[in-house]
């Protein structure tokens, strides 16, 4: 839908989709032309009363809160969402498991232009302009009303209380705007994928929980660039590698989960916690902690929370590769092993 010549195809939409009957028909940046739904639907029930397979139309874009809600008033019972993430650790090795690098995917974040530059600083060039460009033409594009200037400096900001709750008054003051306004812009940036909210586990506990949202950018070479982090070197001697690694390893997995798990991370008003807690379609409960460390360990605070939450499977996660028991039921091992763990329960 950027090109004229596609638009034009689309002036008598409902007489051109006629024509591609019995065709996978795929329209890209749908965002572009929403009214489009409408005819799709019927276009769709004619199709399902022919008895025909499913799975006609494929739609590809960047999704938008109103795009969404528009859609699925519109296509009810008619459309299925898949969420395209970017380039995965799985995904990458299982391409090529010889030469999976963590690091480079980790450092450069999974956007294909970022990912498969041919250097580094190609990379970070890449990564500056998807940047500007995400802020200063496409979340514009789909609706929201924010200055690109405001929200970049708002999106650097966050990167900053990357795997930390968000203080909402304080980033307000900052930018001087109220924190309403803030959770607006955090909410703007979550509905097109740039952060991830994970809630606080909500189970029975005995402890005192917080109850606010932890961030994380979803993209760690988006996170990098934001911090002017320009080199490895520099990301190794860097505060934020520990939180960096961290939110790497915690979007990895959920990126695998089926809408059978659920996830969310614990924490106590004493500061005792855990990075990431899933819940299994068996009814397990995974306790998730994620070191940067090649020999890691984990404290007493780790135990106490699993004891508090009825943990059933502990998992130490670190960069290595090798699977050892580390003391009291717990596994260390690495993210791949993790998710390949992850894929078998879903079966």
């Amino acid at each position: 839908m950027e090109l004229d010549s596609d638009l034009n195809k689309l002036r008598g939409p409902e007489s051109f989709l006629r024509r591609q009957q019995k065709r996978l028909l795929i329209i890209d940046e749908v965002q572009r032309k929403p009214e489009l739904f409408k005819i799709l639907r019927g276009l769709i029930d004619i199709h399902k009363r022919a008895g025909e397979s499913s799975g006609q139309f494929l739609l590809l874009g960047s999704a938008s809160r109103d795009l969404l809600q528009q859609s699925s008033e519109t296509l009810a019972g008619r459309i299925r969402y898949m969420e395209l993430c970017p380039f995965s650790a799985a995904e990458i090795y299982n391409s090529d498991p010889l030469g999976y690098n963590n690091d480079k995917l980790w450092f450069r974040g999974g956007f294909p232009g970022s990912y498969l530059a041919e250097n580094d600083n190609e990379s970070w060039q890449w990564r500056a302009d998807f940047i500007s460009t995400y802020v200063e033409r496409d979340i514009p594009l789909m609706g929201p009303k924010v200055s690109a200037m405001r929200l970049k400096r708002f999106w650097t900001m966050l990167a900053h209380y990357q795997g930390q709750q968000v203080v909402t008054s304080d980033l307000g003051k900052s930018l001087g705007v109220s924190h309403t306004t803030i959770k607006s812009y955090m909410d703007i940036l979550t509905d097109f994928y740039m952060i991830r909210q994970i809630q606080p586990w909500s189970g029975n506990s005995k402890k005192r929980l917080v109850k606010t949202p932890k961030t994380y950018l979803r993209d760690t070479g988006l996170l990098h660039s934001l911090l002017n982090i320009s080199n490895f070197e520099s990301l190794l001697g860097h505060p934020i590698i520990g939180v960096s690694w961290e939110g790497f390893v915690i979007e990895n997995i959920i990126s695998k989960l089926s809408n059978k798990w659920r996830y969310s991370y614990y924490r106590t008003t004493g500061k005792t916690e855990v990075d990431l807690v899933l819940e299994t379609p068996n009814n397990e409960l995974w306790a998730i902690e994620i070191k940067r460390s090649s020999a890691p360990t984990v404290g007493s605070g780790y135990y106490n929370a699993c004891e508090d939450m009825g943990a059933t499977h502990k998992f130490v996660i670190y960069p290595g590769t090798d699977h050892y028991p580390l003391g009291d039921e717990v596994e260390v091992m690495g993210l791949i092993e993790l998710v390949e763990r992850i894929v078998s329960v879903d079966g």
